[in-house]
């Protein structure tokens, strides 16, 4: 059987599995599209946890930055793990105790304020939409390539596939579905790993195979050790060696603790907390979840390295008439391009874009041959020898036709990554329509509408929430796992603050929180807007404010937020006593009690 076949039939039947899921387990009331009636087990709730946290960004794109970057990739690593383990021991109980739907609930009742609850539903959608940007552009990658469709139809077919499950079932169903959801994922990330791991090193676990000596031809020891061969082979093309970082250090620190940070005030994973029956509950899925993010994360160096030694070994000094049908493949999709500079017919692998920005093609291939047959490009500079551009997104996807292994493994892939990228994009959704739904009409405009009238507002919301998030995939900022970032130092910036401190220091009130907020997310987003849409020739480091990058900005917010905060609350009237005593309840999670959900 084929490839393109046997990915139709993973892909659709992974479909049909979550379509069939969120009917079983349709929303038939608010708690159930909300926090899913609150039932359910915490074994689940660590697998949807881990699948709602592991998005496009963890599946698709983390190990194409470590394939390209290498050591300077570290700060994801050791920012996304170290933020949700912040988020299972600093938060997750406390906010469970308090047992509120959502984010903005919690804010604007601890903070005694609509206008707290307010400002917190427009950071909510700051940094949901910002973050689903990047699942929806990773959904339209894998079906570009493997449903041979082009980049925008793939985000439009992922638009449509969301809508049907997270609209119809909610928390409910979407809970459930991502379940699933993270069997397949894992699943289709792990099987490649080992099959590379075995091919390369002889070793059957990819975490030992990272460390290992790599196979010679006859598949004998060689007595090299990957990362040293890789060190050689991408110095001896003119790129920085791969066990060293070009990343200062103030910037590494700056974007692992705004990776960290975020990941603690990330909504769409707080919420998960409340899903669960008791406190209790919520500590031992955190434990979970933390061993199921922990499969993947501890492969991903290794699937990286494995993908950059395959990936120059398979392509560079071929002639192009030679080269393997996956790139073919993928210079169809648009997101792999080659020019040749030298008129030799050779792909050369060099340091530098070949190409101003991403490739511009003047047609299809079809309509615009070059001399070898290629794909031509409009936009190819001549101030360096690099003559491949490959989008880094990717990697991951490409991995099993690189490393040429059985085509059932490769439409596994394919469906894993649709499945990482859905189930993320689909938790960030309910986020953005249960805050638009639940705290801005029912707790704020329109407190008097019934159980019936804000369901339906929520499943509105939903769909105008997916429509926006379609649009932000076909035109996004960056590449999936550097919009990603962008997201976490935003809700570093905006949340991490305030939830902090509302559950640890009573004399925070509605006063700081408000202005806490507002000057961490305005300084973070304009910072970010700035650099990247508004003088992106300036995103250097020579330009950035202390040397720190975008991706890291988010700390600083953090810092100016904590500050502001803090300042503003003590030249300000205290909370109320009710308030005082909620919050030293909260800090005292009694492990066998039940929480309140409303």
């Amino acid at each position: 059987m084929d490839i393109q076949t046997l990915t139709y039939l993973f892909v659709g039947g992974s479909f049909a599995l979550y379509i069939g899921i969120a009917i079983w387990s349709r929303a038939g009331s608010t708690k159930d599209f909300y926090v899913a009636g609150g039932g359910v087990s915490p074994i689940a709730n660590g697998a949807a946890t881990a699948a709602d946290w592991m998005s496009a960004a963890s599946f698709i794109s983390m190990a194409g930055i470590i394939a390209y970057s290498g050591y300077d990739a570290s700060v994801y690593l050791m920012g996304w793990t170290g933020g949700y383990v912040l988020l299972a021991m600093l938060l997750a109980p406390y906010l469970r105790k308090f047992g509120k739907f959502t984010v903005p609930d919690f804010i604007g009742d601890r903070y005694y304020s609509s206008v707290a609850r307010t400002v917190a539903v427009v950071c909510v959608i700051f940094v949901s939409f910002t973050y689903v940007a990047g699942q929806m552009r990773g959904t339209g990658i894998v079906f570009a390539r493997f449903l041979e469709v082009n980049v925008n139809t793939g985000v439009v077919i992922g638009m449509a596939i969301v809508f049907f499950y997270a609209v119809l079932g909610g928390m409910k169903g979407i809970t459930y579905t991502q379940v699933a959801q993270y069997c397949v994922l894992i699943f289709a990330f792990l099987v490649p790993a080992v099959f590379l791991s075995i091919m390369m090193t002889g070793h059957v676990l990819p975490q030992t195979g990272f460390g290992a000596t790599v196979l010679d031809a006859a598949g004998g020891d060689s007595g090299v050790y990957l990362l040293h061969k890789l060190d050689q082979v991408v110095t001896d093309l003119g790129f920085t060696e791969y066990t060293e970082g070009s990343k200062s250090t103030i910037d590494v620190f700056f974007i692992t603790a705004a990776l960290m940070c975020g990941t603690a005030g990330l909504p769409h994973v707080i919420v998960r907390f409340f899903t669960v029956p008791r406190v209790k509950d919520a500590r031992i899925s955190a434990g979970w979840a933390l061993f199921f993010i922990a499969l993947l994360y501890t492969s991903a160096p290794a699937v990286g390295a494995f993908a950059r030694l395959n990936l120059i070994d398979t392509v560079n000094e071929t002639q192009y008439s030679e080269l393997p049908e996956w790139f073919y493949n993928w210079e169809n999709s648009g997101l792999i391009g080659w020019v040749d500079k030298n008129d030799d017919g050779a792909v050369q692998m060099r340091a530098g874009s070949p190409f101003e920005g991403k490739p511009t093609y003047a047609g299809s291939r079809e309509e615009t041959k070059g001399s070898y047959g290629e794909r031509v490009l409009t936009n190819v500079p001549t101030n360096n020898t690099s003559e491949v551009y490959i989008d880094r997104d990717i990697i991951v996807l490409a991995n099993p036709e690189i490393g040429n292994l059985p085509g059932w493994v490769i439409a596994l892939v394919a469906a894993g990554g649709v499945a990482a990228a859905l189930s993320t994009a689909a938790g960030l959704l309910l986020v953005i329509s249960s805050a638009i739904s639940h705290d801005l009409l029912k707790k704020t405009l329109m407190p008097d509408i019934n159980e019936k009238q804000e369901l339906m507002a929520a499943r509105g919301a939903a769909v105008v929430a997916i429509v926006i998030a379609g649009y932000f995939g076909i035109n996004p900022p960056g590449f999936v796992a550097q919009v990603v970032a962008f997201a976490f130092g935003l809700a570093a910036a905006s949340f991490f603050p305030v939830i902090l401190m509302g559950i640890f220091y009573k004399r925070m009130n509605k006063e700081g929180a408000i202005a806490g907020m507002l000057v961490g997310l305005i300084f973070t987003f304009s910072y970010i807007v700035f650099f990247k849409f508004v003088s992106p020739e300036l995103n250097t480091a020579e330009h950035w404010w202390l040397g720190v990058s975008p991706e890291g900005i988010g700390t600083l917010g953090m810092v100016l937020n904590f500050v502001v905060a803090f300042s503003v609350s003590r030249v300000t009237a205290p909370p109320p006593e009710h308030i005082q005593h909620i919050v030293e309840d909260i800090r005292i999670p009694r492990g066998a009690g039940e929480a309140s959900a409303h």
